[in-house]
């Protein structure tokens, strides 16, 4: 990554309509240094891989609040199976139940950040985890 910001795509995927958090996260990417991409609301699984593939990004950050998180991130990880994204990380925040976490882990996804999670630790993660190139 040298000489170059890590780039996220920063997405509220199905009918969640809160975005406070994602858009207050999406600012602290970008004042840590990243180059941020903000998708707006009610985006679908495939409208983020698209997006992530334009923008080639090296992280997907999802914003879950509905509860929907295994399911949406099953499809997207299956997606990106297909689309052979295995150099993109996944971090997914929101309301994320502890008992949740292992499930996401399992399915592929690195890094969790349930609600309230200090903005530092989930920036110093990803600046740890992204996939060097």
């Amino acid at each position: 990554m040298k000489g170059r910001k890590i780039r996220i795509l920063v997405a509220k995927p199905g009918l969640d309509g809160h975005d406070r958090g994602a858009k207050v996260m999406a600012f602290a990417l970008r004042d840590a240094g990243m180059e941020v991409i903000y998708s707006g609301l009610h985006q679908s699984v495939d409208q983020i891989i698209n997006a992530a593939i334009q923008e080639d990004v090296d992280v997907i950050g999802l914003s879950i609040m509905s509860g929907a998180h295994l399911p949406i991130c099953q499809k997207l990880v299956d997606k990106m199976k297909e689309k052979k994204m295995d150099d993109v990380l996944i971090v997914v925040g929101g309301v994320i139940p502890k008992r949740d976490v292992p499930k996401l882990r399992e399915l592929g996804i690195e890094g969790v950040f349930p609600g309230g999670t200090p903005f530092e630790e989930s920036i110093r993660w990803i600046q740890e985890h992204v996939r060097k190139a």
